[in-house]
């Protein structure tokens, strides 16, 4: 059970990703051959063929589906056989085709579009989502729910229901973006922190510096921010929805940094065989609520992934439509294309190191979980 709601949440995300190269591509006038749910053998086949009419085909082999006449030029939809993915195949993505409407043949800004849909739905999907989810449960307020006395924040004056809106200049909405804040900035001995908040309406500024917690033996300001989410209005769900999708595209952002400087471990990596262990632990721990609250958690999952894939697909890795973008963006300012050859080697050599470090990933997931 739980793989196959990872499986759906997998192909969910990725078919909205290929939907938004989809729609700009056709909004650009560039040809795709097909467009696809799955991966594998087709199990059927639609598209309209030169007469006018439509045409479905079951069990489609390659062969055939090559060299059907009747639907040559027209865009494809299949369904394939292992429910995982999808894909948008485009005239003259990967090559260099002679013809008006090929990938290739287009403008560089209108490539710039159809690569960037991918992502940017992605965003889109977090967002809807993210509106469900906020319409249906509210949001956690950035609300102070305790304040210790003898510590930083009490001396300080911050009281048990003042809002916090910055700290050290980065803006606070969410409950979840203060523990955020101290994850990515542990407090230290040396730390100083510019502190704004709200109350009655009012806004107060204090800088406090953090004191150490001998039973703990970490440093403290010394308040809490555990509230109760709160039901939110049309106007809020918007809002909301628009911070929800922000704190995990940045929440991602900064994971990643944390990465590359070796602050974050390979144990905390997870690939799809971690993500699907993720997915189950969630609907376990959900299903004594009620379908609906597994329902709304694995929406929460999906909006991660979703805003991920956002921004996984944006890094300037080649294979990847960031290391695309790159390339059209060095394109857009010299005036004229790189060389296909030596781009399609470049993304060739980044698909490799890519497969390499998934199957490493799916390595370390299996032997963590072991």
């Amino acid at each position: 059970m739980n793989i196959i709601v990872a499986i759906l949440i997998f192909t969910v995300i990725v078919v909205i990703h290929e939907l938004g190269h989809f729609l700009l591509a056709k909004k650009n006038g560039v040809s795709v051959t097909e467009f696809s749910v799955g991966m594998g053998p087709r199990i059927i086949t639609y598209a309209k063929t030169n007469t006018g009419k439509n045409m479905v085909r079951f069990f489609i082999s390659q062969k055939n589906f090559e060299n059907c006449e009747e639907w040559e030029g027209k865009t494809k939809y299949s369904w394939k056989i292992f429910p995982v993915g999808g894909s948008c195949m485009m005239v003259g993505e990967d090559e260099t085709v002679e013809d008006e409407n090929a990938f290739n043949k287009k403008g560089v800004w209108a490539r710039i579009s159809v690569i960037f849909a991918g992502p940017f739905f992605n965003f889109i999907l977090a967002f809807v989502l993210s509106m469900i989810l906020i319409g249906s449960i509210g949001y956690d307020p950035s609300i102070v729910s305790s304040v210790d006395t003898g510590y930083p924040m009490s001396e300080a004056g911050v009281k048990k229901g003042d809002k916090i809106l910055e700290i050290n200049g980065e803006k606070i909405s969410l409950a979840r973006e203060i523990g955020a804040y101290f994850q990515f900035n542990p407090l230290t001995e040396d730390s100083s922190l510019d502190i704004t908040y709200e109350r009655d309406g009012k806004i107060k500024s204090v800088t406090v510096q953090p004191k150490l917690d001998k039973e703990l033996n970490r440093y403290r300001l010394g308040f809490g921010y555990a509230t109760p989410y709160k039901k939110a209005n049309p106007a809020e769900v918007v809002k909301y929805s628009f911070v929800e999708v922000k704190y995990w595209i940045k929440t991602t952002v900064q994971s990643l940094g944390q990465l590359i400087v070796g602050k974050i471990g390979k144990d905390e990596i997870a690939g799809p065989v971690g993500i699907v262990d993720m997915v189950g632990g969630v609907i376990e721990q959900s299903s004594e609520y009620g379908i609906k609250m597994v329902l709304l958690n694995v929406m929460n999952m999906c909006i991660l992934l979703s805003a991920n894939l956002g921004v996984m697909n944006l890094l300037p890795i080649p294979a990847l439509d960031g290391g695309r973008l790159v390339f059209l963006f060095i394109e857009a300012l010299r005036g004229k294309p790189i060389d296909p050859e030596k781009e399609g080697m470049v993304h060739l050599i980044g698909l490799v190191a890519l497969m390499i470090i998934m199957v490493l990933v799916m390595f370390n997931d299996i032997s963590r979980l072991v």
